[in-house]
């Protein structure tokens, strides 16, 4: 584990909607022709250990089981792709959760996404594992199980924008600093979190399979 990425508490969290073109179809969503961004606050993470809560009173709250990638130094207007590949510090998987009906809510009237996707908690974050440049990025799989079953399987090659890509735009629109985060996006299968699920969700990794637990309360 890198230990200095873990010490570190990013400034942002930079996510990506629709980064699978599955998952852009079973929300009615158009296959978007460059990235879709959003942003979490320092204020949305939550912990594995501590278990997932919210406000059921704002309706479903959904899970969102994406690759998740860790930056190592300041990044801003870099196109290069070894300096892009040499920025990143770690991997690990999170959870992107959503207040599925206010979002819809939201986007129906126009308005901005953050009640439903930036709220306390809402960013679940696994432990970091050190990024190996060995490793290919865009050749990477990884599942979401909700009480024993599988309800997502994700292969980075199915994105529609590499990981270099997803990089090199992000990074046009917000300048990125060291221990901040991207969330590079959910494959198909995303639906409800219910009191009491206990939630698995699993990584292979190089030679390495990584699994992580947590729950709902």
């Amino acid at each position: 584990m890198n230990t200095q990425a873990l010490a570190q508490r990013p400034s942002k969290m930079v996510c990506v909607g629709r980064s699978y073109a599955d998952h852009a179809k079973e929300l009615g969503n158009a296959v978007p022709e460059r990235p879709v961004l959003f942003i979490k606050p320092p204020s949305s993470l939550g912990s594995l250990q501590a278990g997932i809560a919210w406000n059921s009173d704002l309706g479903e709250c959904h899970f969102e089981c994406e690759l998740c990638l860790r930056i190592a130094k300041p990044l801003s207007q870099v196109t290069d792709p070894e300096e892009i590949l040499a920025s990143i510090a770690g991997v690990t998987l999170g959870l992107d959760l959503t207040m599925r009906e206010l979002q819809t809510e939201l986007k129906n009237k126009g308005q901005p996404w953050e009640r439903a996707k930036a709220f306390n908690g809402s960013c679940i974050l696994a432990d970091w594992v050190d990024y190996d440049p060995a490793i290919d990025l865009d050749q990477l799989t990884f599942t979401f199980a909700q009480n024993g079953e599988i309800k997502q399987r994700g292969n980075t090659q199915d994105l529609i924008f590499t990981v270099v890509e997803l990089l090199i735009d992000i990074n046009q629109a917000f300048a990125l600093e060291a221990g901040d985060v991207i969330m590079t996006g959910t494959p198909a299968g995303v639906g409800a979190l219910h009191r009491n699920d206990q939630l698995e969700m699993m990584l292979n990794y190089g030679d390495q399979v990584y699994q992580w637990q947590t729950f709902c309360r």
